[in-house]
């Protein structure tokens, strides 16, 4: 039975590997699809801003409770799965407890640890459930915000509930590890009472041996395959953000928010005009294939990879002004769009041996609408409130910059700017020579 149970194991671990792999590599490919772009400056402070940022939660804490209960599950996450690596050795070799006589006395107090990890998790997984569904925070709300309908305001509770029952499971598992221990059951050796689940012991008193050994080994399934899927499935989520948050706040911007990235080519041409610069004599201007962004190959790789690291939490858009005033505008939907669509060509990748085939489609038009890029007022408040300094602000700019550019589709009181700019060297059709007129009637200061 128990060489059944290795190959059985090591089987379906072999599937979630290569699952897993296809998956990774699938994700990596679309996100290789953006531009390059150098983000390989300063690499301490880069990887003093993920420290802060990614392992150290610094913007969740803006709001100390959340931010409390965020750090719970996080820490919980990461530290649970020393005991993982535990249960998937024993699966592998065939044992029970292998790290108990490695280390003696001292493992009841590092399961009793990550008891009170699991006890975290779960009491902070339940707040959240209730914020969700009862409270009804108004940035997760469907109601509110057209993109949380459907799939997106389950996902959440779906992945809330799904790790309130494994943190049931593994705390269940070693109650009745520990009554099978008093009952001197030689698969289950002796280790010590545990932190908690000392304390369920009563719940399977009067259980016989062969019902708590069920039981037993069904949690123990339970939970690793429950581990297994949810490694999987947080590719396909929002979930991916446990693990993209550390290279995206790594590679984050490192120059002020406010700063926007000119376009080499128009800017050489202007300073040209200009006398500011001479052009290489026979050397003709390059001109790009495309100006801005039509579609997610011509955002950059950060871009994309902004766009898998999205949390979906809505701080952006709750802070957003042009959300705020009822516009369309919302810059969790514009990352959503934009991971939509990336997925969308994955699929269409896999389906040509890993090329991209023209669908027809693009990300401006067919996922994000021109009403919403419009309504953007460039003021930053997206990119200050994410947590994993994910920039919404830059694919605007560039989806906005090919409407204008490209396709020469301005607003028409844009355009009357852009004019008066070109002109008079400000948004107002005056002389610039009249720009202190308002001022001559002003008496100075006695």
């Amino acid at each position: 039975m128990a060489i059944a149970q290795q190959v059985i194991f090591i089987a379906v671990l072999g599937l979630v590997a290569w699952l897993a792999y296809r998956r990774i590599a699938l994700i990596r490919s679309t996100i290789l699809l953006g531009k390059p772009e150098d983000r390989s400056d300063n690499p301490g402070e880069r990887l003093s801003t993920m420290l802060r940022i990614a392992f150290g939660q610094k913007k969740m804490f803006d709001k100390p409770l959340v931010g409390l209960l965020h750090f719970a599950v996080y820490i919980g996450f990461i530290l649970i799965n020393i005991e993982i690596l535990e249960i998937v050795l024993d699966g592998i070799l065939g044992k029970h407890r292998v790290f108990a006589p490695l280390i003696g006395s001292f493992y009841p107090v590092l399961i009793g640890f990550f008891e009170l990890l699991a006890v975290g998790v779960l009491l902070a997984c339940v707040i959240f459930l209730l914020r969700r569904s009862v409270v009804k925070v108004a940035r997760l709300q469907p109601v509110r915000h057209r993109e949380m309908n459907g799939w997106p305001a389950l996902d959440g509770k779906v992945i809330l509930i799904f790790e309130i029952v494994l943190m049931i499971a593994i705390l269940t598992m070693n109650a009745v590890d520990l009554a099978l221990q008093d009952l001197g059951n030689e698969h289950y050796p002796q280790t010590g009472n545990f932190f908690f689940s000392q304390f369920l012991k009563p719940i399977f008193a009067g259980w016989n041996e062969n019902t708590l050994v069920i039981y037993e080994r069904f949690a123990w399934w339970f939970h690793i395959i429950g581990i297994f899927v949810f490694a999987i499935y947080l590719t396909y989520s929002k979930h991916l953000h446990i693990v993209l948050a550390f290279p995206n706040t790594y590679f984050a911007r490192l120059i002020p928010k406010g700063k926007m990235n000119n376009m080499p080519e128009i800017t050489t041409e202007v300073k040209t005009m200009l006398g500011i610069e001479t052009a290489q004599t026979g050397d003709a201007p390059a001109i790009p294939d495309r100006f801005g962004a039509k579609d997610v190959q011509d955002l950059s790789w950060k871009n994309l990879m902004d766009a898998y690291s999205c949390t979906e939490c809505g701080r952006c858009t709750a802070a957003c002004p042009a959300n705020i005033t009822g516009k369309k505008l919302s810059p969790r939907k514009i990352m959503m769009d934009t991971r939509d669509r990336l997925e969308d060509v994955g699929k269409i990748m896999q389906a040509n041996g890993g090329k991209f085939v023209e669908d027809g489609k693009s990300l401006i038009g067919d996922y994000i609408l021109e009403e919403e890029i419009n309504a953007c007022t460039t003021c930053n408040a997206c990119v200050h409130e994410c947590p994993v300094r994910i920039n919404p602000l830059d694919i605007i700019l560039q989806l906005r910059r090919y409407k204008i550019m490209d396709e020469s589709q301005a607003p028409a009181s844009w355009n009357v700017m852009f004019q008066n700019l070109d002109t008079n060297q400000a948004p107002w059709k005056f002389s610039p020579g009249d720009r202190f007129n308002w001022a001559a009637d002003l008496e100075p200061k006695k």
